[in-house]
């Protein structure tokens, strides 16, 4: 019974990360990932490729580096990740289906996250179909189609009722994104039941990590059963 309740308790990345000091901060409180932010059309925490391969070689084994990329090209993205190294590809944006297929040959060993902007109900074919060659999906709150396009860190919760349905027709894991914070992790946590939880703004005051924030959601994360 102990291991089934363990197994219950979601995976938590703090995205966003913008110093070796955050990444530590983030790593003390129980964070299992951390996003860290290359260019993006809009959105926080954007921070150079090489501070990102710096934060991403002093992270400790066992936890994940996610390199959020707005790139749609096998080559651009390769690009970054040749300097970045990290162990985890976040795809922001969508991408042909051979970019996963051409990323997998080009990066054994590394994971592809695929982010989801959960809109409405055509985010779950595009769901299903991302599926079928990412590693993971994240359900987030952009919006691809606005005239400069959000491609995360919106801080606006989504339809959760939607990525519920996603999460229960796909066999990937699912990371729940968007507007979480330690008032609605709870409910997050039981109206979803996602593999893995990722925030940015919501353990944030003033752009920066708050200690007190992050420790908040990681307490209501591990007690929400």
């Amino acid at each position: 019974m102990e291991r089934k309740k363990q197994e219950l308790i979601p995976r938590v990345k703090i995205c966003c990360i913008s110093s070796p000091e955050e990444a530590a901060l983030a790593v003390k409180y129980g964070a299992s990932a951390l996003g860290l932010v290359s260019e993006m059309p809009s959105g926080p925490g954007v921070i150079s490729l090489e501070l990102i391969a710096e934060i991403a070689g002093g992270v400790p084994p066992g936890v994940s580096t996610f390199l959020l990329t707005s790139k749609t090209s096998t080559e651009e993205i390769l690009a970054q990740q040749q300097i970045c190294r990290c162990s985890t590809i976040q795809l922001t944006d969508y991408t042909a289906p051979e970019v996963h297929h051409e990323l997998r040959r080009a990066l054994p060993g590394i994971k592809i996250v695929q982010v989801i902007h959960v809109t409405g109900e055509e985010s779950i074919y595009t769901a299903k179909k991302y599926a079928e060659t990412a590693d993971a999906l994240l359900l987030d709150s952009g919006n691809t189609s606005l005239a400069v396009k959000e491609l995360g860190g919106t801080g606006r919760t989504h339809d959760w009722s939607l990525s519920r349905r996603i999460r229960e027709t796909v066999s990937k894991p699912i990371f729940l994104a968007g507007g979480l914070r330690p008032e609605n992790v709870r409910q997050a946590i039981t109206t979803v039941s996602p593999y893995g939880l990722d925030l940015c703004s919501g353990v944030r005051t003033n752009g920066s990590l708050d200690e007190k924030k992050l420790k908040a959601f990681m307490r209501m994360v591990m007690n929400h059963s």
